[in-house]
């Protein structure tokens, strides 16, 4: 009997599924050791399936119908947010139907609710397409890295950002010159603030930091900062000091804590990560066991993230009758580590009106907060007639850095608000 996969909604990652699955069906069935096969399509806009030659496949606009096909053994999610999405997945489950989804912003908001039901069916949730596009990143979590503590992970894990960023350091473009030209790659999702504010990969982030350390976190509880303030004169006085600036998960344990945000960093240019670039995607990784490792490729797009579901698809069709593997496993319940209590380097960009004794005063300002200064240079505006005097300081708290900035702000002859960002 073939193991047939009911797909819901066929935009770009459902298109490139079905194609994949009617293309390779023959390679993929004698590397699986079964037949996997395509038994059914649902989607409300049947213009989108005159490309596919779905001939002896079931075809309908209502995704219960095929959640209640008797053909269907794996239904596959593909519609997106956290309306309907829901509703057929947890629909999907009940009727003991294992449930392959890319829908991260889902599972960030709803991952042990989900979690639970598949349990109580005895059934299984697969979602690696959810991060990372083609990177196998949660199997390499769940089972490459399954006997590691997780000290620390690095994650360049939106491809729109990584793209813009890129731009901006090779190509000397503008922030809205290397955003526009994303979106007309396709790159970028239309209106692209979720990628550009930082929330798609917050929800990466979510989903990593509750595998890494088996316990609930809400996306709340994550710090995110998008790129949009990043600028131009950034990129270049960064890459000055040695540094490339990349949007990164970042995330911790710390003292028992843990420690999830979302923010432009300063990577040094030795660094593998700073070697990332367009809409590629990294994850850099840190534990006990393995030591290093990182996982490389394109994180998102049609066919890349195609790659990961069929491959979900594959493991459900393999376990056939053995115990399911929970979507998630929440064995405690840890603290999480607020940016209060955050210590590391800084970069500083003060705009000032070329005065003398304007530096003087900037740096009296950060030593009465006991900040000291690893490097520091003036450079003329070429947009304006003022000077950007540029530092990086060394360890030092958050909560000092921000007072001081905000001081730093207040002084006569600055001009707009001071540029910070992390150091990595």
């Amino acid at each position: 009997m073939p193991f047939g996969v009911g797909v819901i909604g066929v935009g770009t990652v459902g298109g490139g599924v079905v194609e994949t699955l009617l293309r390779n069906r023959e390679a993929i069935s004698a590397r699986a050791g079964l037949d996997i096969c395509l038994t059914h399509v649902a989607e409300t806009d049947l213009g989108r399936l005159e490309e596919f030659d779905l001939d002896g496949v079931t075809v309908s606009t209502d995704a219960s119908a095929l959640i209640a096909d008797p053909n269907v053994n794996v239904v596959v999610e593909l519609i997106g947010g956290l309306g309907a999405a829901k509703t057929f997945i947890l629909e999907a489950l009940a009727a003991k139907k294992s449930v392959v989804t890319a829908n991260k912003m889902l599972l960030a908001h709803c991952g042990p609710e989900l979690t639970r039901a598949a349990g109580d069916s005895g059934v299984e949730l697969h979602y690696e397409a959810a991060v990372a596009g083609a990177i196998p990143f949660i199997k390499a979590l769940r089972e490459g890295l399954v006997a590691n503590e997780i000290g620390s992970v690095y994650g360049i894990l939106n491809g729109t950002c990584n793209y813009i960023l890129s731009q901006m350091t090779y190509k000397g473009l503008e922030f809205d010159d290397a955003l526009a030209q994303a979106v007309e790659l396709g790159f970028a999702e239309r209106p692209p603030d979720l990628d550009i504010e930082g929330h798609d990969t917050a929800h990466k982030c979510q989903i990593i930091a509750s595998l890494c350390y088996s316990t609930p976190i809400s996306l709340d509880d994550i710090h995110v900062e998008g790129v949009t303030r990043v600028k131009r004169v950034d990129v270049i006085y960064a890459r000055e000091l040695g540094y490339l600036i990349k949007l990164l998960a970042i995330i911790r344990q710390v003292d028992g804590a843990v420690e999830a945000r979302v923010h432009p960093t300063l990577v040094p240019e030795t660094h593998l990560l700073a070697s990332v670039r367009n809409e590629f995607n990294a994850i850099y990784v840190q534990s006990d066991i393995a030591d290093v490792t990182m996982y490389y490729g394109r994180g998102a797009g049609r066919m890349p993230t195609a790659s990961a579901v069929i491959a979900d698809v594959v493991d459900v069709a393999r376990r056939g009758d053995f115990p399911p593997m929970p979507a998630f496993v929440y064995t405690q319940t840890l603290p999480i580590r607020g940016m209060d209590m955050l210590e590391g380097r800084y970069y500083l960009r003060v705009s000032t009106q070329d005065r003398p004794g304007a530096l003087g005063r900037i740096c009296g300002v950060l030593g009465e907060h006991e900040i000291n200064i690893a490097s520091c240079f003036q450079r003329e505006s070429t947009e304006s007639d003022l000077v950007h005097v540029v530092l990086i300081t060394h360890k030092t708290a958050e909560t000092a850095g921000r007072v001081a900035v905000d001081e730093i702000d207040q002084l006569g002859f600055v001009q707009g608000a001071t540029q910070m960002l992390r150091v990595l």
